[in-house]
């Protein structure tokens, strides 16, 4: 009896035993298959991170080549908004200068195909050139022979722009007289400041000076 007791306590133990480890390699694996989801898991959501992140950089370079194509647009049209006089006109300091281009009969060329490069005086820079010359602005505009030899001696033949300039370069005006650059304290034509330069018209090129270059 003792003997049988014994077997059956040996098979029970063993059969615990073995159930006991089967019981801990299904938890081994539920386990091992609860890390391998979240694991997958984690990876999906990182790829998706990642493709919103180059979505995201996609859609920054789409806007900043956008906005270049804009910017290069509006240079463009600034460029480009007329001929010599329509942008003076439009400037609305140049008053005189128009005036004094249409009662020297040079509308018509200054607004032509061109190109033509123009150093224009502002209207400070006459007035100051009309005192210092005694007359008044009716007098020069009715003095149509001094009006039309002051103007083209403002004119160039051709587009010159900034670049093209060099200390000491002289180049032959409408007027048949040469004007002078001086690039040694900045940018001047003869005794006259350009304040602004390189404006850019259908026909040619603006250079705004603060004084009137008289030959």
């Amino acid at each position: 009896m003792s003997k049988k007791i014994t077997k059956f306590g040996t098979l029970a133990l063993a059969l615990s035993l073995t159930a006991a480890a089967c019981a801990s390699d299904d938890d081994s694996g539920e386990d091992a298959a609860v890390a391998t989801t979240e694991a997958v898991s984690d990876e999906a959501m990182e790829d998706e991170d990642e493709a919103m992140e180059d979505d995201d950089a996609m859609e920054d370079d789409d806007d900043a080549m956008e906005d270049d194509a804009m910017e290069d647009e509006a240079m463009e049209d600034e460029s480009h908004s007329g001929t010599i006089v329509d942008i003076a006109a439009e400037a609305g300091s140049f008053t005189t200068l128009l005036a004094a281009a249409e009662a020297a009969g040079l509308v018509e060329t200054l607004s032509g195909e061109g190109p033509l490069t123009v150093f224009a005086p502002t209207d400070d820079a006459f007035a100051t050139a009309l005192e210092d010359l005694g007359l008044t602005a009716e007098e020069l505009l009715a003095d149509t022979d001094t009006l039309t030899s002051i103007l083209t001696y403002h004119v160039i033949a051709g587009e010159v722009l900034s670049t093209d300039l060099s200390d000491g370069l002289t180049a032959a005006t409408v007027n048949g007289a040469d004007i002078t650059v001086d690039l040694s304290d900045g940018v001047k034509i003869n005794d006259a400041n350009v304040v602004t330069a390189d404006i850019i018209a259908d026909n040619g090129v603006i250079h705004v000076i603060d004084s009137v270059l008289l030959p």
